[in-house]
């Protein structure tokens, strides 16, 4: 069994459905469930944006920090 519920590789999408992606991906994790997100550069206006939209029910970890590819396990916490 995968630690994570599910997979986005942000490169493979066009610019304007990253984000929307993304998130439907993160909405449909339970909690205590966490999804990995693989992109070509450092996400950092996305985290900005789920503390924004979704705060208190995400966890953010950095599993790899480039320079090529950031990998990050984002988790569905309890609110």
């Amino acid at each position: 069994m995968s630690e994570f519920a599910a997979t986005v590789n942000a490169t493979e999408y066009p610019p304007h459905q990253k984000h929307k992606v993304i998130f439907q991906t993160f909405d449909g994790l339970k909690p205590g469930e966490a999804m990995l997100l693989v992109n070509d550069h450092d996400p950092q206006p996305l985290r900005y944006q789920f503390e924004l939209e979704r705060p208190g029910i995400f966890s953010w970890e950095y599993i790899e920090r480039g320079p090529e590819t950031f990998r990050i396990r984002i988790g569905r916490i309890d609110a």
